[in-house]
């Protein structure tokens, strides 16, 4: 009986390792501009989903620059103006099988996002450099399909739309919140010098809102 005993134990236990198991994947292309992404994904046979998390990074576009330093610094002019913009995502997703055009290795995605998001403004001759920050949360869906390269590597293609919730925006010295609580606000010279809000900020300034994202990569199994 305790030889029996043993051996179920043992083969229970080598069935709970079968029943879960890792994936590794990497992707890029389109997420509001060129971005990339790293995951990690639970498989879990007891489970009717599978879960993954993963950070992306991507190349973005911040805004208008003349507009943003009227609202952030100071109504100058001078200077050649020079911008880029970054945004940093954290996503947890949940994965439901489900057939996408006749494709049997597909999957719904559904999840929360986080993102930070940094615009860099630069007045090259104007002795202006300024950084624009905000951090958001929000949430997504899409589709995605694997494809079978090998015993352990998956094409994978997936596209679909996050979306995050507008969130203060940080700059200089100076902030714009949702709910107008602001803080160092500069005046409109060209709207007899009334406050900026956070309209005029956010409409300056593109941080991320509605983000659609198509992305192609792989995954190998661990």
């Amino acid at each position: 009986m305790l030889l029996i005993g043993a051996a179920a134990i043992s083969f229970g236990q080598e069935r709970i390792r079968e029943a879960s198991r890792l994936s590794a994947g990497i992707l890029t292309g389109y997420n509001r501009g060129y971005g990339m992404q790293g995951n990690l994904t639970l498989h879990d046979n007891n489970l009717p989903f599978e879960l993954r998390i993963g950070v992306g990074y991507s190349f973005l576009n911040p805004g208008n620059a003349a507009d943003a330093r009227r609202i952030f610094v100071n109504n100058a002019t001078n200077g050649t103006p020079e911008k880029s913009g970054r945004s940093i995502d954290y996503r947890f997703d949940f994965l439901i099988p489900k057939s996408i055009f006749g494709i049997s290795h597909s999957y719904l995605i559904l999840g929360p996002r986080g993102s930070a998001f940094k615009g860099s403004f630069t007045f090259v001759g104007g002795n202006e450099e300024f950084e624009v920050t905000s951090h958001q949360w929000g949430g997504g869906a899409g589709f995605e399909s694997h494809f079978n390269m090998s015993k352990k590597m998956d094409l994978v293609i997936d596209a679909g739309l996050d979306y995050y919730i507008p969130s203060t925006l940080f700059g200089h010295d100076t902030s714009y919140s949702p709910d107008n609580d602001n803080v160092n606000t500069r005046n409109d010279n060209q709207n007899n010098d009334e406050p900026f809000t956070y309209k005029d900020a956010n409409k300056a300034i593109y941080q991320p809102g509605f983000i659609p994202f198509a992305m192609i990569g792989l995954t190998v199994n661990l």
